[in-house]
């Protein structure tokens, strides 16, 4: 076993990187390198000099650099991880922030054994995640596009006596409507055109998403989390391409964890206090398990179109799918029924919904692929 002789920092910008580190010894101060420019070629240089490459150990935090760095570092034979920012602890009492404290502070937490490196993703599924995210975007652009469009009408006067919005009855109304200033009528042509100039452009993204996603090599836990009600090819995509692999995770409450979808905590002594979710680690999957949670409302209930997701699927799994429904259509009607208000238990529906995508994650990882 090679022992690790320095423990190095980075702080990584666009154009500069900070490098700091620090010898094994707990009482050895850091050493300031950086800053250098950001060409990998020229970090890999100052790391040379630091020491061989074999006792090096290197970290900086995730941004908006991306994973291209540690990729490189790990190619030339330089153990390297990336560490969630978050996870990063931080002197409250500090004024004066600059690279290279931060920098000194990475490799003395490093040296520690405080920081641990996030779940690097491949090239494959970072490309997809990427994929999964741009529909993601769209979506937030779609919402205020539409919202945009309302307001204008509603600024008018024009108020839509239907029940329900953007079905083709209430676009049929949107394109009667006149005004007495032209431009008036131009704004309003424009705003639908953008509303539906974005929903092709989701549809589009969502049919390359569920065309992609299975090249990943993981189809079989793809097709299996559909297996749940409200889990559509969208939120199995954002599963797949952000968490991957729920084998690395040892139980329900840690992946439920995970997601920031616990009660936050303060307790003092014999005093015990428990707030809001923590919305911790992903969000993107938070808000999909959310969204998912929704169908939790719903009676159990084998709809034809769940059929068809569930067929050639392991029993055990369907099996699970089925407890789903009853267990979140039974905590749903209980919570409820004490007054809670509907918003909050579907967010406590969503932790319960990521304990049963977590044991569908363990059967499916048992199952070898078609």
């Amino acid at each position: 076993m090679t022992n690790i002789a320095e423990f190095v920092g980075l702080d990584v910008h666009k154009d500069t990187i900070a490098i700091a580190y620090c010898e094994g010894g707990p009482l050895a101060e850091p050493v300031q390198v950086g800053p250098i420019s950001s060409d990998i070629q020229r970090v890999i240089k100052a790391l040379d000099k630091i020491g061989p490459r074999a006792s090096l150990r290197v970290c900086y935090e995730a941004g908006p650099t991306g994973y291209g760095l540690c990729r490189a570092l790990l190619s030339a034979g330089i153990e390297c991880i990336v560490v969630a920012p978050g996870k990063v602890p931080k002197d409250p009492g500090r004024r004066v922030k600059t690279d290279e404290r931060d920098a000194r502070d990475l490799a003395r937490l490093l040296r520690s054994g405080y920081l641990h490196g996030i779940t690097l993703p491949d090239a494959a599924r970072e490309a997809l995640r990427d994929l999964v995210r741009a529909r993601e975007d769209v979506l937030r652009d779609l919402r205020r596009a539409r919202q945009r469009l309302k307001s204008m009408l509603l600024r008018h006067d024009r108020k839509w006596s239907g029940k329900s919005s953007w079905t083709v009855k209430f676009r049929e109304w949107v394109r009667s409507q006149k005004f007495p200033a032209e431009a008036d009528d131009i704004v309003l042509k424009h705003y639908l055109d953008e509303v539906e100039h974005l929903e092709m452009v989701r549809d589009h993204l969502g049919e390359q998403v569920e065309r992609l996603v299975p090249t990943l090599g993981e189809d079989v836990l793809f097709r299996s989390l559909q297996a749940l009600r409200g889990v559509s090819n969208i939120v199995a995509a954002t599963v797949v391409t952000e968490i991957g692999d729920l084998t690395r995770f040892a139980s329900a409450g840690r992946f439920m964890s995970y997601l920031g979808l616990v009660p936050s905590e303060h307790s003092s002594g014999s005093r015990k206090w428990r707030g809001p979710i923590t919305k911790a680690g992903n969000g993107h999957v938070r808000r999909v398990m959310v969204e998912a949670a929704w169908a939790g409302r719903l009676r159990p209930s084998r709809s034809l179109k769940l059929l068809r997701r569930q067929e050639g699927l392991d029993p055990a799994i369907v099996d699970i799918a089925w407890k789903a429904q009853q267990r979140l259509h039974k905590r749903y009607v209980r919570l409820r029924g004490r007054g809670l208000p509907q918003n909050t238990v579907i967010i406590a529906l969503a932790r319960e919904l990521a304990g049963f995508i977590w044991a569908v994650g363990q059967a499916a990882a048992q199952r070898p692929a078609a």
